[in-house]
C-alpha cells in the first residue's frame, strides 16, 4: 500500500511540475513549432508598432521577443551580433562612421562602439518604446546606450537616411526580418538601395544587412533573393553565414561595396588586435573567411536566384510566436 501511495504522489508531483511550466512556441512554418520552456514572463508591453516582450527561458536565458518573434536570445546574441557588426568594419581601412538601420535592442552599437577607430554612430529606431523598453531592461547594453559616440534618432531609417546630408563608412541593416504587412520589407528593395541607401556611402564605404534564415532548407525564402538585389546594385557583394541556436537554423548576412572586399583571415586577426577593444568571443579570422563558404545547395541558389526585391515583387517569411 505504502508503495502505490508513494507512487500517486509521484504522479501528482510531476503533473503539478508540468502543469508549472509554461511555454513560449513560435511558429516557423505552419506545420513546424519551435518551443521553449520559460521560468517566468519578465516584461511585456505593446507600442504604437509592435507587441514586445522579455521573457526568462530555461534554456537560452533571457529572449527579446517583438511581434511573438525571437530577436536574440542571452546565451548566444553575441554570434548574431558579431558576425552584423565586425566583418565589415574589419573589411573597411578606417571605418569611422556608421549609421545603424534599427538595433533598437542596442547590442549593434554595442559591438560598432568596441572598433577603436570609430568616432561616431548614428542609430535609427522606428520605435522608442521598443528602444526604452531594452536600454532599461536589457542591462548588458546599458553601456553602450550612454556612450557619447551614440547618436540615438527615433524615426524611420528610410526617411532619415534620404533627408541627411553626411555620408558614412558603414552602414548596417539591423532590420526585422521582411515580413507581409510590416514595413521593414521596403528596407530591403532594390529601389531603396539604389536610390537612397548607396548615395549615402562614403568612398569605400560598406553596407551590411542581416538577410534572415540561410539553411539547407530555408535560405530560398528570403536570403538569396536579398543577396542578388544586392548584386543588381554595387559591384561586389559578399554572403555569409553561420548557426545560432536559438533562431533553430543557419543565419546569413550580406556584405556589398563598390570597392573589392578583402577577406584575408592574417589581416582580420591583425586588425582585431589593433582595432577592438575587449575579446571578441565568436569571430576570429578564420571563422570568417570560412563563413563565406556555401554548401553545394546554397552555392547553387545564390548562383541561379533571379528574384529581386521590389515593393511590388517582395518575398516574407512565415510565422508567428504565441505562448506563455
Amino acid at each position: 500500500m505504502d508503495s502505490q501511495a508513494d507512487a500517486k504522489d509521484q504522479c501528482r508531483h510531476a503533473k503539478d511540475d508540468a502543469d508549472a511550466c509554461k511555454w513560449y512556441e513560435e511558429e516557423i512554418d505552419d506545420d513546424l513549432k519551435w518551443s521553449f520552456a520559460l521560468n517566468s514572463v519578465l516584461h511585456k508591453g505593446t507600442s504604437k508598432y509592435q507587441e514586445i516582450a522579455l521573457i526568462d527561458t530555461k534554456r537560452f536565458g533571457k529572449v527579446l521577443v517583438i511581434d511573438g518573434k525571437m530577436q536574440s536570445a542571452e546565451i548566444d546574441e553575441f554570434i548574431y551580433h558579431e558576425c552584423l557588426i565586425h566583418p565589415s568594419l574589419l573589411c573597411h581601412p578606417n571605418p569611422k562612421t556608421v549609421f545603424i538601420m534599427g538595433g533598437g535592442e542596442g547590442s549593434a552599437a554595442r559591438e560598432v562602439l568596441k572598433h577603436r577607430t570609430v568616432e561616431s554612430v548614428v542609430m535609427c529606431d522606428i520605435d522608442e518604446e521598443v528602444v526604452d523598453f531594452c536600454r532599461k531592461y536589457l542591462t548588458v547594453n546599458q553601456s553602450a546606450f550612454g556612450d557619447s559616440k551614440l547618436c540615438l534618432i527615433i524615426n524611420d531609417a528610410k526617411a532619415e537616411l534620404e533627408k541627411r546630408e553626411e555620408q558614412y563608412d558603414i552602414i548596417v541593416g539591423d532590420l526585422s526580418d521582411p515580413m507581409e504587412g510590416g514595413p521593414c520589407y521596403q528596407l530591403y528593395t532594390k529601389s531603396f538601395y539604389e536610390q537612397i541607401l548607396k548615395p549615402k556611402l562614403r568612398h569605400q564605404g560598406i553596407f551590411v544587412t542581416q538577410a534572415g534564415p540561410a539553411g539547407v532548407l530555408t535560405h530560398k525564402e528570403v536570403f538569396s533573393s536579398i543577396y542578388n538585389t544586392l548584386k543588381h546594385v554595387f559591384k561586389y557583394v559578399v554572403a555569409y553565414t553561420t548557426h545560432v541556436p536559438s533562431f533553430a537554423d543557419t543565419w546569413g548576412w550580406v556584405m556589398a561595396s563598390d570597392e573589392p572586399l578583402v577577406m584575408d583571415s592574417r589581416q582580420i586577426d591583425e586588425r582585431i588586435g589593433e582595432r577592438i577593444n575587449g575579446e571578441l568571443l565568436y569571430l576570429n579570422g578564420e571563422s570568417l573567411v570560412s563563413s563565406t563558404t556555401m554548401n553545394k545547395s546554397v552555392y547553387t541558389s545564390l548562383l541561379n536566384e533571379t528574384h529581386i526585391y521590389t515593393e511590388e515583387n517582395a518575398r516574407f517569411l512565415y510565422g508567428h510566436g504565441k505562448g506563455w
